[in-house]
């Protein structure tokens, strides 16, 4: 296929999104963009500056302090993936933590945090050849994409992915734990005022509670080849 296309993949936490982004982009050629790591960066700066924690949330302190804050993506040759930079430095790892994953709805719900990375986003696939990944690429950041896709699956099962992901980090943290976090992640995510998580009308839905990797992705690149 010569002709460059804007794909958007929307879905749920833990569904596959980034895997399925990653494997497309690199297959296709294509610029990848995970658009949870920028939010999650976002929280980790927040988390730094003491702006958030169990029970509290300085929101304005936050949105103050949105100019100062410079995301950047770094290919990185050795992994075959851009990393996340947060103001100059590699916080890949560290956005990647259960802590940020309990903030990191929270930090995004925020609308001028949203419209500050929507329009970074939308700058980035201004000259499509690109394969975006988060909560509302179909819907906002590119209504008119090309192929939109919209991935799900069962809470349980999205749990037991994400534990065994941290896992292998050598996370210390409990079954329970990780799925509490997801089933609160689903709720905020969907129920908050600015673009909620929905399912855009002309996107495709997988849920891949019950079907490979390798089974999904040739699944979807017959669609992008279509």
């Amino acid at each position: 296929m010569n002709k460059k296309i804007t794909i958007a993949i929307d879905g749920f936490s833990s569904t596959g999104k980034s895997t399925l982004a990653k494997e497309l982009a690199r297959y296709l050629g294509y610029v990848y963009v995970d658009t949870g790591a920028m939010y999650r960066a976002v929280a980790l700066f927040a988390m730094q500056k003491g702006y958030i924690g169990a029970a509290f949330f300085d929101k304005k302190s936050l949105i103050k302090s949105l100019p100062f804050i410079k995301l950047t993506f770094k290919f990185n040759p050795d992994l075959g993936f851009a990393e996340m930079y947060l103001n100059d430095v590699n916080v890949e790892k560290e956005i990647r933590t259960i802590e940020v994953s309990s903030y990191v709805s929270k930090v995004a719900e925020i609308s001028e945090v949203r419209s500050k990375l929507v329009e970074q986003q939308k700058e980035m696939g201004k000259n499509k050849g690109i394969v975006m990944d988060g909560r509302d690429i179909g819907t906002v950041v590119f209504p008119d994409a090309d192929l939109k896709i919209f991935m799900t699956a069962s809470p349980l099962t999205r749990a037991q992915r994400r534990f065994k992901e941290l896992q292998k980090k050598g996370d210390n943290v409990t079954f329970d734990e990780v799925l509490k976090n997801v089933e609160e992640r689903d709720y905020i995510d969907t129920h908050r005022e600015d673009s909620p998580l929905v399912k855009a009308e002309d996107a495709i839905e997988f849920d891949n509670s019950n079907i490979s990797k390798q089974e999904q992705f040739e699944k979807v690149l017959k669609l992008v080849n279509i």
